[in-house]
């Protein structure tokens, strides 16, 4: 018998726990049915149908956008692209994976049942989701009109159970990943307005200057889909003496190793992970490094100030560079074996999770899904990592290292004003007493720093051990195995990378 499964029942035979929340659920389903609320027959039945197809929310965020204040708009505009998530998540991933059955609602009184029965399977809740999703959305920016527009949310929640269309688990679901939409766009708001920061303090480091790109090796990823055609023609045509090497795989780390050693100045195009292997081989070899942005997210590129490769080829060519701090993982007890480096994040614990799950469900269900059911599973796993941290046991859910201080929300913020710095940016989330579902309490109600779980400060050198083996380390967006032991420390002024002046 499965014991993780099963339980024994109360008639001698086994029970899984599935039939066990069935129950419940049909029990209070039922429950509410029976329930006489007064004044709910009249108001509930119209609530719920005001919120179809989000069209109650639509109507608040219009009116908030014409006779709101900018906040007002501003928040408006989130809570909108909150529920326009949520519902695209529930319609895609949602409806389609489960495919639970509507409840019989032959207990229901009939004055509160639809006119019209709807035909799309019942987990999860996409009301439930949308009115949460955009309150999510809303709150933060605009606290007023969030506890003004909560009990409205809460009302059309339950009144999916009350109509008989949903099961209270349907709800249940449908606002855990409402809240999720919320959260994710109140991320992507927050790292747009940090986007428009200037570049930091780096200083100028000497560089050569290159006119036409001769000495100037530049080695392409293919093997991530960066080699678009438009940026290769851009560099023949603006440093058209410069050498271009496509390579992709294992191969990667010895042909910029090999373009380093025998070249003035080292170029890389492609994404994070392949940047910072470029950057290992340029601080091996002592040379500049030239940065052509051309991954998906480009967190080192943005942080530097290059917008595009243009702007790359400009410094080059008028040999502009800057001088910018590397964070480095040594291996081993007393940091004796050979070190590996990153320039954005390193991280143990649930990001690493996160990351693993996604790498291996993308290539069958896509990125944006991946990524969501990862979350969902981190979160109802938060499995602590135990560890020795500075020389004192720990229990922790994330350990997260920045090459320099990284600004905005969350326990991972993405954002840094500067690469000039002398320390990390250490961020601990510690395990027990559910995580997860405490830093989401959280970021509901204002700056992560103010949660009991979330600790972070600034350190020059960080030294971890006990480390379990097979843990999972993601440095930089790759993904791997930590090592039983490691410091963590900081090379200031390190690396030279051309930027415009």
């Amino acid at each position: 018998m499965e014991q993780d499964a099963r339980v024994a029942g109360t008639h001698g035979g086994p029970v899984t726990w599935r039939g066990v929340v069935a129950r419940w659920d049909r029990g209070l389903f039922d429950a509410v049915a029976r329930r006489h609320w007064p004044g709910g027959d009249r108001v509930l039945p119209r609530l719920s149908r005001a919120a179809d197809h989000g069209l109650l929310w639509g109507g608040v965020a219009a009116g908030l956008v014409v006779f709101g204040s900018a906040r007002a708009r501003r928040a408006a505009l989130r809570g909108a692209a909150s529920l326009a998530l949520a519902s695209a998540t529930v319609n895609t991933v949602g409806k389609w994976s489960v495919r639970r059955a509507r409840p019989l609602i032959d207990a229901v009184p009939a004055v509160r049942q639809p006119a019209r029965q709807p035909w799309t399977t019942s987990f999860p809740s996409g009301h439930s989701a949308s009115a949460f999703a955009f309150l999510t959305g809303l709150a933060p920016a605009a606290p007023g009109w969030g506890a003004v527009i909560a009990p409205l949310a809460v009302s059309v929640a339950f009144s999916r159970v009350y109509t008989g269309v949903h099961y209270p688990t349907d709800v249940l679901a449908g606002a855990a990943l409402g809240v999720g939409a919320g959260l994710v766009v109140r991320r992507l708001a927050a790292e747009a307005e940090q986007a428009r920061i200037t570049p930091g303090d780096e200083s100028p480091a000497p560089a050569p200057a290159l006119p036409d790109g001769a000495g100037l090796t530049v080695v392409v990823n293919t093997g991530s889909g960066t080699a678009d055609p438009a940026v290769l023609d851009l560099l023949a045509a603006q440093l058209p003496a410069a050498e271009l090497v496509e390579c992709a795989g294992e191969e990667l780390p010895e042909v910029l190793a090999d373009a380093a050693a025998r070249s003035v100045a080292l170029g890389v195009c492609g994404g994070d992970g392949t940047v910072n292997a470029a950057a290992t081989a340029a601080l091996r070899a002592g040379v500049p490094l030239a940065v052509f942005p051309g991954g998906t997210l480009n967190h080192f590129a943005q942080d530097l100030g290059l917008t595009g490769p243009e702007d790359t080829c400009r410094a080059v060519a008028d040999g502009h560079a800057v001088r910018v701090g590397v964070g480095r993982f040594t291996p081993g007890p007393d940091g004796s074996a050979g070190p590996g480096y990153f320039l954005n994040t390193f991280s143990l614990g649930a990001y690493p999770e996160l990351l693993g799950r996604r790498l291996r469900w993308a290539p069958r269900i896509g990125g944006g899904p991946a990524a969501l059911l990862a979350t969902v599973q981190v979160l109802r796993s938060q499995h602590p990592v135990r560890l020795r941290l500075a020389g004192r046991a720990r229990s922790v859910w994330l350990l997260f290292a920045g090459n320099g201080t990284y600004h905005g929300t969350g326990p991972t913020p993405r954002r840094r004003l500067s690469l000039a710095e002398s320390e990390l940016d250490v961020r601990l989330v510690h395990g027990g007493g559910h995580p997860g579902i405490r830093l989401l309490a959280a970021a509901l109600t204002g700056p992560l720093t103010r949660s009991p779980v979330h600790v972070a400060t600034r350190l020059h050198t960080l030294h971890l051990a006990d480390i379990p083996e097979g843990t999972p380390v993601a440095y930089d967006g790759e993904y791997g195995r930590a090592p039983t032991a490691c410091v963590l420390d900081k090379l200031p002024a390190a690396l030279t990378v051309y930027r415009p002046r």
